[in-house]
């Protein structure tokens, strides 16, 4: 049976990245440019622009970007800055219907936001970050979604419109956060569905947080490895490095042993190490840290 698709969002078209920073920065279309010609060789389903927060000239610099991005291809465009100016700024110039990333719940920021969404008819990540912060458990989590999508109905904005993004934690830090995200998806449908009869909602993550703080020989296998788990919860999109191979090939449905490795981890099922590959060994190791079944440190691959 073949593996269920996930969208994929390019994460690459960012302003840490040095080059593409350096663009923005000097309104130097050619480092864009490049990368846009980079990123869709890989043929993700959108094109995140990470402007970071922009305060000072983020209402001219989207527009800018999202028109470089639209002169050389019709993938859609994730507007990914906490300027509102500037995300509106990108709204206004997008050929087709774009994605906002993100809108938080908190009052402030989802009264002047949902607006945005309905005026321009786009859609959004609702970021599960509340008054005090991050969401604690999946239950607060569920808290948050029925607040924020509640506000979204109240201006008419089905919940279909929502992405709704849990919030990728470290793994040496926060692990315990990455199990919580998993049984919250497990009650999504059920959230959904009390607030819009009949409804669903799409979600997605930035996977690259999970493995923040780790060395960088042991990041892809962290965010791979992860990505499988929260596909088989549902999870519909992730913001992702349209660069890594085996990522792109999760998501779009292939690498079906490295998939089963983890669903056999999720399940409990012991495997025999001695005889199996290392990559096969490696893809078992970081699932049972990640699943808290062994402890972390940055040595798991070779203990």
């Amino acid at each position: 049976m073949a593996e269920k698709y996930m969208v994929t969002l390019a994460e690459n078209l960012n302003v840490i990245n040095k080059g593409v920073g350096a663009g923005f920065k000097e309104k130097d279309p050619k480092p864009v440019r490049e990368m846009v010609e980079k990123i869709i060789k890989s043929e993700p389903d959108w094109i995140d622009i990470n402007l970071g927060p922009a305060r000072k000239n983020g209402a001219e610099l989207m527009p800018w970007v999202v028109n470089i991005v639209q002169e050389i291809t019709d993938i859609p465009v994730v507007l990914d800055t906490s300027n509102i100016e500037a995300i509106e700024a990108g709204l206004k110039v997008c050929k087709k219907p774009a994605l906002i990333n993100s809108i938080m719940c908190r009052p402030e920021r989802y009264e002047a936001m949902l607006p945005l969404v309905k005026t321009y008819g786009a859609d959004y990540v609702a970021l599960m970050w509340g008054p005090t912060g991050m969401a604690r458990d999946a239950n607060e989590r569920a808290e948050l979604t029925t607040e924020l999508l509640m506000a979204a109905q109240g201006l008419d904005i089905p919940v279909e419109r929502a992405w709704i993004d849990p919030i990728i934690t470290p793994v040496n830090i926060q692990q315990d956060q990455l199990m919580e995200n998993l049984t919250f998806f497990e009650m999504l449908p059920d959230i959904v569905g009390a607030i819009q009869e009949g409804g669903t909602t799409k979600s997605t993550n930035g996977l690259s947080n999970i493995s923040n703080g780790n060395p960088d020989h042991l990041r892809p296998i962290l965010n791979q490895v992860y990505l499988c788990m929260l596909k088989r919860k549902g999870m519909y999109s992730c913001i992702v490095d349209a660069f890594d191979p085996i990522i792109m090939d999760i998501c779009k449905g292939k690498m079906p042993w490295f998939v089963d490795l983890v669903y056999g981890v999720m399940d409990g099922k012991e495997y025999e190490l001695g005889a199996m590959k290392k990559e096969e060994v490696d893809v078992i190791k970081t699932a049972k840290v990640i699943l808290g079944h062994s402890l972390f440190s940055e040595s798991w691959l070779t203990i």
